[in-house]
């Protein structure tokens, strides 16, 4: 017997664009032999194969092909070339309320979901009372499903689609949106059918819980496998696409090694088109970063390991004593953590019109896994009056891949003994 759950060989989707109506009608009723339309390779020659018991991850940018491939795995879709070869019972979790009859009250579309599958009203009544405590929503079982928050909607349809007791697993980040302990529960699921020998495939943007819990990851990009391996590696190349540096590398170097006048640092980075900025503008922010332990520009830092923030000012006018500064707030507006080089009794000399500064705060990463984002500024005590001469305010958001989250903001890094 094979020990292959999932075979990939080759396999394309391509959707006509057309960039009117009436092309689409034509091409339709074959009133013309001129192409219309032009291609779009959602997947191109994709491979990959996934053995029974494996956590696989699929990871990559929006539109780069991770729920077209997830939906051809479970016939939603047919590919356009290629073939997909599935050895077990699948149970998928993919968009929000897929398979779900708005109108039918939970329990009924409990039993519409597993008569689906396969199963006879007498199996799903064996398993009914598992899915309900799973769920854990309560006399909204039995009412209409449209009247569900997005949180119910999920509950109810990942515990219909693990209590089916399938072979294999397949879940379109739709975990994302339950709260964080129904999130805990379904990944101890994960841990329980990963140690019974079952397969899951998952696509997922939480970067930590596919380093966590997958055994490989696979990296897609525009249609394409760029990198399947450990998910350690697959995550920094990730990063690497994130900031488009997958093709900058040149020699082994970095980036910042080839020169940092070479591009602005900050083109690659994702900016708040609702930045706060204000300032005299004395002296100006006019490039910023953050850098990976590896010296990489990318939004996306690893819990635990080195980072820096790297900035750049062009100074208009002469100042005696400028201080420059950060600081990282959470998406509420918290503001968490961050220091100036007068905090950290950095001496700074005085700046002519025409220099150009640039500054590195280089620290460890103990922030939990999370969203947080970017604030900068330089600022100074001209005649003793605080003056703030640029600052940027939530200018760019920063991810935080964490595999262990402790309470709080931040790890205190506790050293436990137990005797």
């Amino acid at each position: 017997m094979s020990d292959i759950a999932i075979k990939v060989d080759k396999v394309s989707k391509v959707y006509h664009l057309y960039a009117r109506q009436r092309d689409r009608l034509k091409d339709a009723l074959n009133l013309t032999k001129k192409k219309c339309y032009q291609e779009h390779f959602a997947l191109d020659q994709l491979d990959f194969e996934i053995k029974k018991g494996e956590t696989v991850g699929i990871i990559g940018t929006n539109g780069s092909g991770k729920s077209t491939i997830l939906k051809i795995i479970t016939g939603v879709l047919n590919p356009t070339d290629g073939e997909v070869t599935v050895n077990g019972r699948i149970s998928a979790l993919l968009e929000l309320g897929a398979g779900f009859n708005m109108e039918y009250t939970g329990i009924e579309n409990v039993y519409l979901n597993g008569t689906m599958i396969g199963f006879t009203k007498e199996e799903i009544d064996e398993r009914l009372q598992d899915i309900l405590d799973f769920a854990d929503i309560g006399d909204f079982v039995n009412q209409p499903v449209k009247t569900y928050s997005s949180g119910m909607f999920v509950r109810l349809a990942f515990a219909v689609a693990i209590n089916i007791d399938p072979e294999i697993l397949i879940v379109d980040e739709a975990l994302s949106v339950g709260d964080v302990f129904f999130q805990s529960k379904c990944y101890h699921k994960f841990e329980e059918f990963k140690k019974m020998g079952k397969t899951i495939l998952f696509v997922s943007h939480d970067l930590g819980s596919i380093t966590k819990y997958c055994d490989r990851a696979i990296l897609l990009n525009k249609g394409h496998k760029l990198f399947e391996g450990t998910p350690k590696e697959a995550v920094d190349m990730y990063k690497r696409v994130l900031v488009n540096q997958v093709d900058d590398e040149e020699n082994g170097k970095s980036v910042w090694e080839r020169g940092e006048d070479t591009t602005l640092w900050r083109s690659t980075l994702p900016i708040n088109p609702e930045v706060l900025e204000y300032g005299s503008k004395k002296a100006e922010i006019i490039d910023f970063a953050f850098l990976d332990d590896k010296g990489r520009v990318t939004n996306v830092i690893e819990k635990g390991s080195e980072m820096t923030v790297k900035m750049k000012v062009l100074f208009h006018e002469d100042i005696a004593e400028p201080i420059f500064a950060f600081s990282f707030k959470n998406l509420l507006g918290i503001e968490l953590c961050g220091t100036n080089t007068m905090f950290e009794k950095i001496e700074v000399t005085p700046k002519k019109a025409g220099d150009v500064q640039v500054i590195s705060f280089k620290q460890k990463m103990d922030l939990q896994g999370a969203e947080y984002l970017l604030s900068l500024g330089c600022t100074g005590y001209p005649h003793g009056e605080f003056t703030v001469y640029h600052r940027l305010y939530d200018v760019c958001n920063l991810t935080v891949v964490s595999t262990k989250n402790t309470v709080g903001y931040y790890d205190m890094n506790t050293q436990i003994t137990v005797e």
